[in-house]
C-alpha cells in the first residue's frame, strides 16, 4: 500500500539523524578503564547504543536495571558521557541533504528523542540539528517510547495532527510508538538496530539509506 503524503517527517535521533554510538561507547568503556577493566570492543555496544544507559551498561557490564550496582553504573556513565557530548559524534551521510531537500519541498522536520533533556539540548545545536521544527526529549512528557505520547507531543508543536506526520526510527520501540500514535512509521536500517532484524517491525517502509526516504514522498 504506497504511503500518505506527509506534512512532516520526525525523527528518531540517535542511530537515525546521528551517529552518537562512538561517544556512547566511549563513556561505558572509562567505567571499564575506571575498574581495571580492558574496554567491550565497539561492534558489541553499537548495536544496542539507541538503547542508552540500559543497552550499554547491559552490553559492557552483564548489568541489568533491577540488580544490584545498576544506578551506580548508570549515574556514573551518565556523567561521562555529558561531560564528551559531541567528541566523535557526527550526523549519518546523507542526513544534512535530507533535511535540506525536505525543507524545499515545504515539509516540516523534526526530532523524537527518549533522550533526556540533560543531552538533548546542548548535543542538537552542536550537531548541526538546530534548525528543527521541534525536540521531543525522553523527560519532554511523562511517557517515553514506545508510548506515542512523545509523537503526539511533536506534532501538537508543528500544529499537525498526529497522521499527517511520519516517524522515523532505528530501533523497534521507534515504530511501535509511530503505529501508535496512528503515524506512517519507516525503520532506519542505516542505524543501530538492536539485534531484531529491522524487517520483522512491520513497518510501513525500510530503507537502507536516508536519502531514499525523498522517494517515497510524491512530489
Amino acid at each position: 500500500m504506497p504511503l500518505k503524503t506527509p506534512r512532516a517527517i520526525l525523527f528518531d535521533l540517535d542511530g537515525t539523524l546521528a551517529d552518537t554510538a562512538p561517544d556512547l561507547a566511549e563513556a561505558v568503556n572509562q567505567l571499564r578503564a575506571e575498574r581495571g577493566l580492558e574496554p567491550t570492543p565497539y561492534e558489541h555496544l553499537r548495536p544496542v547504543a539507541s538503547a542508552g544507559a540500559r543497552g550499554l551498561i547491559g552490553a559492557a557490564f552483564g548489568v541489568k536495571p533491577d540488580d544490584a550496582g545498576y544506578e551506580d553504573l548508570r549515574v556514573r556513565f551518565l556523567n561521562n558521557y555529558e561531560a564528551k557530548l559531541v567528541v566523535k559524534s557526527k550526523l549519518f551521510d546523507g542526513i544534512p541533504d535530507l533535511l535540506k531537500q525536505l525543507e524545499a519541498r515545504g515539509l516540516a522536520w523534526g526530532i523524537v528523542t527518549n533522550k533526556a533533556s540533560r543531552f538533548t539540548d546542548p548535543l542538537v545545536p552542536q550537531i548541526g540539528l538546530g534548525h528543527a521544527g521541534c525536540v521531543v526529549s525522553g523527560d519532554t512528557t511523562p511517557h517515553t517510547k514506545p508510548h506515542p505520547a512523545p509523537l503526539y507531543e511533536a506534532a501538537s508543536r508543528l500544529q499537525l495532527a498526529a497522521h499527517e506526520c511520519w516517524y522515523v526510527g532505528d530501533d523497534l520501540r521507534d515504530i511501535q510508538a509511530g503505529r501508535a500514535a496512528g503515524m506512517q512509521t519507516i525503520a532506519a536500517a542505516w542505524g543501530y538496530c538492536g539485534h531484531v532484524a529491522p524487517a520483522s517491525w512491520e513497518a510501513d517502509a525500510l530503507l537502507h539509506d536516508p536519502l531514499q526516504l525523498l522517494d517515497l514522498i510524491k512530489p
